[in-house]
This record gives C-alpha cells, sequence and structure tokens, in this order.
C-alpha cells in the first residue's frame, strides 16, 4: 500500500521536536527511532532520524544539520472542532514560536502551522458572495481565527 508521509528535516532538534509535539497532540507517539553511527555524518550516538504519529498521522524527522530550512511554503492544518480547541492549540504551538495572521504560527522549530475552527471553510465559500467576502474581510485582520467573530462579521447586514 502506498503511504504520503511528511518528512521533516530538522538542523539538531529532532528530540526535543518529538518530546514537544507529542505532548502538544493527543494520541501521539515515537514508533521507531535511529541513531547516528560511528563513521556517519553526525555525531556517533545522536538521534538521526525517527518515525513519529501526530493525532495518528505519520511523520518522519531527521537530524539532518543545517543544511535546509523549514519555510512558509509547506504547513500544517490544524482542523479543530471549536474555539477551545483553537486556543489550546494556539497557546500551545506558539509558545516559544510566532504568531503570525490568519490563523498561520511559526512553532519554536520553524514549523508553520495553521490552526482552523470548524466552519470557517464554509464561512469563506459562502454561496451568498457579500457573506463571504465579510467573513474574508475579518479573517484577514485576525491573527489567532475567532470563529464566533467570524460568524458575527458574515452575518454583520449590508451597509
Amino acid at each position: 500500500m502506498t503511504t504520503i508521509t511528511p518528512f521533516l528535516w530538522f538542523d539538531h532538534q529532532l528530540e526535543d521536536a518529538l518530546a514537544f509535539y507529542t505532548r502538544v497532540f493527543p494520541n501521539s507517539r515515537v514508533t521507531q527511532t535511529a541513531r547516528y553511527p560511528a563513521g556517519s555524518p553526525g555525531k556517533a550516538g545522536t538521534l538521526m532520524t525517527a518515525m513519529f504519529e501526530l493525532d495518528g498521522q505519520r511523520f518522519i524527522g531527521l537530524n539532518g544539520g543545517p543544511h535546509d530550512a523549514f519555510n512558509d511554503a509547506v504547513s500544517f492544518v490544524v482542523a479543530c472542532a471549536d474555539q477551545a480547541e483553537v486556543d489550546r492549540y494556539w497557546a500551545a504551538l506558539t509558545d516559544g514560536g510566532t504568531p503570525v495572521q490568519c490563523g498561520w504560527l511559526k512553532d519554536r522549530f520553524g514549523v508553520s502551522w495553521q490552526v482552523v475552527p470548524d466552519g470557517l471553510t464554509e464561512l469563506l465559500a459562502d454561496p451568498d458572495p457579500q457573506r463571504a467576502r465579510r467573513a474574508t474581510e475579518a479573517m484577514l485582520a485576525m491573527v489567532k481565527l475567532d470563529i464566533e467573530a467570524l460568524r458575527a462579521a458574515a452575518d454583520a447586514p449590508a451597509p
């Protein structure tokens, strides 16, 4: 069976990232690790790769050195059931990280995330173009998304 697994290249922080992510996301675990052997590019005995799951989603991580850095071209979406979940994930992932805009943030390792409340897509794709426009404008003015404020903006009377 073919699977597609995100592969994350860390400089040297993979062990810290594993501890952090498995604490933030429920039902998460490290499933396999490999350490650099003597004579390899990494320091012998240090963590080279890890396979892990974050709430059931598989990932692979590598301590590959400073050759590549994370950027905004790839991000991970955290679909939240309600505002309480948005608030919890936002607080956890921005701890040591940087809030950006429109529900986007960079965590302490430089990985980009989008923390999105249930109902956002429906608001942005509303069949009434004015409701969709008002929701979009409200979203663009936000850093952390607030689903009630987005709904209120969508439902605001036309000027």
